[in-house]
């Protein structure tokens, strides 16, 4: 008897065909990416929400702000480490649609964004906003776990960290909406 074994890597696979049947319906990616949807970038102040006429196009603001809400929620706080989690984490990649920033773009944008002397109060801090989704996230699966005992993020089910919690699909729509109401 031999060894169990992986398929081979040139091998064709049915199984599944797009980034979009790796992610679960419930999971936090696609509050990140609901919240992101409901977000009116310019008229909260971040730079270059606007594409400009002439010069290489940019990265939106919305994709570099899931890319840092994802390390937040995940505890990756390093440029480099996120630049990392683009090529060889699934979820990002559905998130960004595999886009894969450099190091200096993200940490680009973090620095315009969490600049303390920005002259515009209007301007959300990067690590408020974060707090925020992160309060709203934990809130909404605590209440699931609450209603629903035998739910994924349930203790009872599973021994999840808090991190790592996933809301079901109406709550992933209305944390969205409170969310974006704060903003």
């Amino acid at each position: 008897m031999g060894f169990i074994r992986g398929e081979a890597r040139e091998q064709v696979s049915l199984f599944p065909a797009t980034l979009d049947e790796l992610i679960p319906e419930d999971h936090a990616c696609r509050v990140i990416e609901a919240f992101m949807n409901r977000l009116e970038m310019a008229r909260l102040g971040f730079v270059r929400s606007e594409p400009a006429e002439t010069g290489r196009p940019g990265y939106d603001p919305r994709d570099l702000l899931k890319l840092y809400l994802y390390g937040y929620m995940q505890q990756v706080r390093s440029s480099r480490r996120l630049e990392a989690e683009c090529t060889r984490n699934v979820e990002v990649m559905w998130l960004l649609g595999r886009l894969r920033p450099d190091y200096k773009s993200i940490a680009e944008f973090r620095r315009m964004h969490l600049a303390r002397h920005r002259p515009a109060p209007s301007i959300p801090k990067l690590r408020r906003l974060a707090k925020v989704f992160r309060r709203l996230h934990r809130k909404t699966c605590s209440e699931e776990r609450r209603t629903n005992p035998m739910s994924p993020s349930s203790p009872h089910r599973s021994a999840a960290r808090t991190d790592e919690l996933t809301p079901n699909r109406d709550s992933v729509r209305r944390q969205a909406l409170v969310a974006a109401a704060i903003l």
